[in-house]
């Protein structure tokens, strides 16, 4: 899937030169974390998040205890940087700039890996320097559910459910060789024999044959084996 396919397009923005106040009343009334700020000519220069709000004079968070001898070492610039992000109410004095984007045609596998690695909720989609839209974990969370509830019901007998479980098992490069695992299905039940070397395996392939149309449940027989022993272990 593309980042269009799962991005929000109704956006409300601030302007550089609005107040913080605007954009917290977008953020409590969308309930998002965070609001694209956009310059006149609708070009992206930055986002104000939660994260850029926590520390402010108004309620009591800017103090922070600092050591003598750090202050001296850092000088007083670094202060006077901290009171402008405690103490101004204009936007582009807190926001995040520049901002990661992304664009309507990456990818979802190439966009999820670039906001765990920088814990972001939300990226802004841009298409010539524009903002067009909004992808964020809710919209992820969105599209997979649209997903899951788009799966057809099953309408297979349970031959044809056995058959399409062992070729789930046999795609999978995780199983190996040393590894053997039989399948029965009766009345839409699963069940599932054999000896495996590694209990790791043992919820992996549950959720591979659960994940089957046509399955309603799990049997598990699974026998493991301790590697190299032959000893086998109680379940």
């Amino acid at each position: 899937m593309k980042v269009r396919d799962v991005m929000t397009t109704d956006i409300r923005t601030v302007g550089p030169d609005d107040t913080i106040d605007a954009a917290i009343a977008i953020m409590t009334e969308r309930r998002v974390s965070g609001v694209p700020v956009v310059d006149g000519a609708g070009m992206l220069v930055g986002i104000l998040t939660e994260g850029d709000l926590l520390r402010r004079v108004e309620i009591g968070t800017s103090g922070h205890a600092r050591l003598l001898f750090l202050d001296l070492l850092l000088g007083t610039g670094r202060e006077a940087v901290e009171y402008v992000r405690t103490h101004s109410r204009r936007v582009s004095d807190l926001m995040t700039a520049p901002v990661m984007t992304v664009t309507e045609e990456d990818r979802l596998r190439e966009v999820v890996p670039l906001m765990e690695r920088r814990h972001i909720r939300r990226v802004p989609v841009v298409r010539d320097g524009r903002l067009v839209g909004i992808v964020s974990r809710s919209d992820l969370i969105a599209a997979l559910g649209r997903k899951l509830a788009a799966f057809p019901p099953p309408s297979a007998t349970d031959a044809e459910i056995a058959a399409r479980v062992r070729q789930e098992l046999q795609s999978v490069h995780w199983l190996g060789r040393s590894s053997s695992v039989g399948v029965r299905v009766e009345h839409g039940v699963a069940t599932l024999e054999g000896i495996i070397n590694d209990e790791r395996l043992r919820d992996a392939i549950r959720v591979a044959a659960q994940n089957v149309p046509g399955v309603t449940a799990i049997r598990d027989k699974l026998t493991f084996i301790e590697p190299f022993t032959g000893a086998i272990l109680p379940d």
